[in-house]
């Protein structure tokens, strides 16, 4: 049976091929290429052709105009095959595409096919189960990815255009100074994406009937190698937020940072277990497998500190506005004591004594119009106020009325004779 299977899946490769080969070239065909990527997604599920997969990547890499010819001949293979293991092949190829790291690659978006409901048609399903799930869970995670390279591309460019569209209004052209930060908040964005796209790494997993099959052994090489990839991103972004935020704390950013901690925390004791996991199937040597690095609880606790020091500064000010906008306190004398009285909003008082004459005015938010006569009263005679009656009073302006007055001078003018002219 097994051999019957191998010569069929022979067959339908060549097949393919030699179709390939005689098909037109455009621009979004390329009869080389199509060739080549038929070649790495054989049907032979004891070998993986990593010859022909650089091929490929060669080919993404010499030009980007080939990027639209192998999504066409990937995504056309893919939508045809009933098999798991041109499907598991097809989703290691693109995963190593995705590495190339070139714009175009970048510019891909969500990805051109859909195995989120894969059935292989070749074998009972109760023999086939495992294989699904594991190329569906594989499919799910890569076109994720795939849509967050596209998102991060396209936000890396917006934020240079606007970097060089500041530069140009400020009027410099310094395009070699260093490239400013991006906003905090969009960081931390970015490694929550992160952590989702950890979520989706973990959760494929291969069946203890089929982590020994050579190829899912293969897939999950670099499965794992991805998975380590996206955590020491996650760990020295969370270290680059960290610093932004001590030195410029924020409560906002700082309860967000700390989420992602938290989240970062549990996601390292969940890669433990997912590495023991592949450890107990064969998948993983205990010679292969890295040191898992964990959060610090220090910066757990620093975070929490920073949120509650802010939390209560930001109380402690807005009590102390609230206090000096809604009372008003006006001071009245009467007899040898002093009233001061206490107002809020609400148009409630509290009268208390004070025995001590320290207020002398009305501190109030009121204001007051002084009539003009008034006006000139006070400055002839002085202010008629409580102060009037001490010892010790001097009027500013007294010294002034002892003055000699002021008599214009007069200019006596013959008037000319105008009857006799």
């Amino acid at each position: 049976m097994k051999l019957w299977k191998k010569a069929a899946g022979l067959v339908k490769d060549r097949n393919s091929i030699w179709a390939a080969s005689i098909s037109r070239r455009t621009s979004f065909r390329n009869p080389d290429l199509e060739s080549i990527i038929i070649k790495s997604t054989s049907h032979d599920e004891a070998h993986v052709d990593y010859k022909n997969f650089h091929r490929v990547y060669q080919w993404v890499r010499t030009s980007p105009t080939y990027v639209k010819p192998l999504l066409w001949a990937v995504s056309s293979r893919m939508d045809k095959t009933r098999s798991w293991v041109v499907a598991l092949k097809g989703l290691m190829l693109m995963h190593g595409v995705f590495c190339c790291k070139i714009p175009a690659v970048q510019r891909i978006g969500r990805l051109p096919f859909d195995l989120s409901n894969f059935t292989d048609g070749h074998s009972k399903a109760s023999k086939t189960w495992a294989y699904n799930a594991f190329v569906r869970a594989y499919f799910t995670y890569l076109d994720h990815r795939s849509a967050f390279l596209h998102e991060t591309a396209s936000s890396a460019v917006a934020f240079r255009k606007q970097q060089q569209l500041g530069r140009l209004q400020a009027g410099g052209l310094d395009i070699q100074s260093p490239e400013e930060e991006p906003p905090l908040k969009e960081e931390l964005g970015k490694l929550r994406k992160w952590q989702a796209l950890m979520d989706m790494l973990l959760q494929i997993r291969p069946n203890p009937g089929t982590a020994k099959v050579y190829l899912v052994f293969e897939a999950m090489i670099c499965i794992l190698t991805e998975i380590f990839d996206v955590y020491s991103r996650i760990c020295k972004g969370i270290a680059r937020t960290l610093m932004r935020i001590y030195a410029a704390p924020g409560k906002e950013e700082a309860q967000i940072a700390l989420e992602v901690v938290q989240k970062a925390a549990i996601q390292g004791e969940e890669l433990e277990m997912y590495l023991e996991f592949c450890r107990d199937l064969g998948a993983l040597g205990s010679s292969e497998c890295p040191k898992v690095e964990h959060i610090p609880e220090e910066d757990i606790i620093d975070l929490e500190r920073i949120i509650h020091e802010v939390s209560d500064d930001a109380g402690k000010e807005k009590r102390k506005e609230n206090q000096n906008n809604c009372m008003e306190i006006v001071a009245i004398e009467s007899g040898g004591d002093d009233l001061l009285m206490f107002g809020d909003d609400h148009g409630q008082q509290t009268t208390t004594k004070n025995k001590q004459k320290v207020f002398k005015t009305i501190i109030t938010d009121k204001w007051e119009v002084f009539p003009d006569d008034d006006m000139i009263s006070w400055v002839s005679t002085g202010y008629n106020d409580a102060s009037a009656a001490t010892a010790d009073y001097k009027n500013p302006f007294a010294s002034s009325s002892n003055l000699m007055p002021y008599v214009a001078p007069t200019h006596n003018q013959a008037l000319p004779d105008l009857i006799s002219l």
